[in-house]
């Protein structure tokens, strides 16, 4: 887990090789941001901080800058990126990297330096002698998307750091309307820790107040109304979306994505699926899932069916009357939030 991971970066336990490497760019970054932080004050970065891109420059130039004593200061941090020769992938470059001399670096580190492989790859090839071998010297972590308690702790850490507290209710809130992209979230959490200050509290009702909500996460509130019955809201978050110059046609194909997946997630749990199941079958966030299945217990799978039909129905009309897009996302949203099958 990456907070554990973090706990692992300080002064006196920095490691001398670090390989990181996942589909998940955000904690990537900001790992290797806690590390360069840890090792060097800010104005020792312009002399002791060098990065390498492994497809246009050969990793014993990385090597040979690690090998250097730095100017000034105990420290210098190497970051090498994407370093392909890890992975069964092929170079966009052809650039040749003499292995070899990595292999002896490996075997025996500067002491002055800190080498951080990294690479947003979803896996290594650990059949090759390099990679086994840095896997074995090195502190490894793979940045894989986060599941949902590894949000909340995500969460609680980030805003602890900011100086700051959040409750249970604030971060599920969160979750529902920012979504679970991380870079998004640690945006939000930093404009939500300035607006309630040092030791100030982050509660549900900030949240609501403050949160940017992405078109997805304001098409999932607008379906939430529409299941409730409150059409007034359900056509004022309608009005919010065109206000902020999303047009008709995407709203309903929005509209459409988000019934696809109830329907979905409610065929895939009445086989018996479990949530990380059906994330893993959909290729979406364990979270998302959870928030469908909620939503799609209100449906039947036929109601389901008839929701869908209603789009397709309407998207038709869109593309081939003259009748207005508004008008005609209007009358369904009305219609449902009536009878929403």
């Amino acid at each position: 887990m990456v907070v554990d991971f973090w706990g692992k970066i300080k002064p006196q336990t920095l490691a001398p090789l670090y390989l990181l490497y996942g589909t998940e760019t955000f904690l990537l970054n900001e790992i290797v941001e806690r590390i360069v932080r840890t090792a060097l004050k800010e104005e020792e970065r312009d002399f002791h901080l060098a990065v390498y891109d492994c497809e246009e420059t050969p990793v014993e130039v990385a090597v040979e800058e690690a090998e250097t004593l730095p100017f000034f200061g105990e420290k210098k941090v190497v970051v090498v990126k994407n370093p392909y020769f890890l992975t069964a992938e092929k170079g966009k470059e052809k650039v040749e990297h003499d292995v070899k001399k990595l292999e002896e670096y490996i075997a025996s580190p500067s002491p002055f330096s800190i080498v951080i492989f990294t690479g947003l790859y979803e896996k290594l090839d650990e059949r090759k002698k390099i990679t086994k071998r840095l896997m074995q010297e090195a502190e490894v972590f793979v940045a894989s998307p986060l599941n949902e308690k590894e949000l909340h702790r995500w969460i609680h850490e980030r805003v602890n750091e900011n100086g700051v507290t959040m409750t249970d209710e604030a971060k599920e809130a969160l979750l529902k309307l920012a979504g679970t992209n991380l870079m998004m979230l640690a945006n939000e959490l930093d404009k939500l820790s300035l607006f309630v200050g040092q030791a100030g509290t982050i509660t549900e009702a900030t949240v609501e107040m403050l949160v940017s909500r992405t078109p997805e996460q304001n098409v999932f509130v607008l379906v939430e109304k529409v299941i409730r019955r409150k059409i007034e809201e359900a056509l004022q978050v309608f009005y919010d979306l065109l206000e902020n110059q999303e047009e008709p046609v995407k709203i309903l194909s929005l509209l459409a994505s988000q019934f696809r997946l109830l329907y979905q997630v409610k065929g895939l749990a009445a086989k018996g699926y479990g949530q990380q199941q059906i994330a893993s079958i959909l290729k979406v966030h364990p979270f998302r899932v959870k928030l469908a299945l909620g939503q799609a217990a209100l449906f039947s799978e036929q109601e389901l069916m008839k929701v869908m039909h209603d789009l397709a129905e309407t998207d038709y009309q869109m593309k081939s009357s003259a009748i207005d897009k508004q008008l005609l996302l209007e009358l369904l949203l009305v219609k449902w939030s009536k009878e929403p099958a």
